[in-house]
């Protein structure tokens, strides 16, 4: 089997699995209203690179950074971009402005994977798979910046959100 079909193969796995755990807690009523907040920071990365969200729940990418980010989807078995998630949130002029942010919902159940173009590149891996790379020439962390949405309806792994993910402005980032 070619690496690139084993990379595929592993990712739906992946996603079959966690739809999967959505039947086991089809009785649990989870409140998909509030909004999970994802942070772009000025080390240029996500403080919440994976969240977890129920169908249809608003995932609120919120830049408390001075300079612009992109927050474009993939799909990282094939590089092809993902219409569903294509944001291009604004600086944050400095403390006492609005903060800029980007909205998305996203209703079917599955890993949505996503990357600030400004600060990363997909670099190919096995066969036509991508993954984030950093960015040469760019300031901040050496890391990508990159993340996932997971959508499920498993109330345990939405439970698993960081503390941060609840709060749309975090204490030492500028705010409105």
């Amino acid at each position: 089997m070619k690496k690139g079909r084993i990379a595929l193969l592993v990712a739906t796995c992946l996603s079959l699995a966690l739809v999967g755990c959505a039947g086991a807690n089809a009785g649990t009523a989870i409140d998909s209203s509030a909004p999970v907040y994802v942070h772009m920071n000025g080390g240029n990365e996500f403080l919440e690179p994976t969240v977890a969200v129920a169908p249809g729940e608003p995932v609120v990418f919120v830049n408390e950074d001075t300079e612009p980010h992109t927050v474009l989807g993939y799909h990282p078995s094939t590089g092809k971009l993902n219409p569903a998630i294509n944001g291009d949130p604004a600086g944050t002029p400095g403390a006492g402005h609005p903060v800029a942010t980007y909205t998305v919902k996203l209703k079917k159940p599955g890993i949505y994977a996503y990357y600030c173009s400004v600060h990363a590149v997909l670099a190919k891996t096995y066969g036509s798979a991508v993954q984030p790379a950093h960015r040469p020439g760019v300031h901040g962390y050496p890391g990508a910046m990159a993340g996932e949405i997971i959508v499920t309806t498993d109330p345990a792994l939405i439970a698993q959100n960081p503390a941060s993910s609840a709060k749309k402005v975090l204490n030492g980032y500028f705010g409105g």
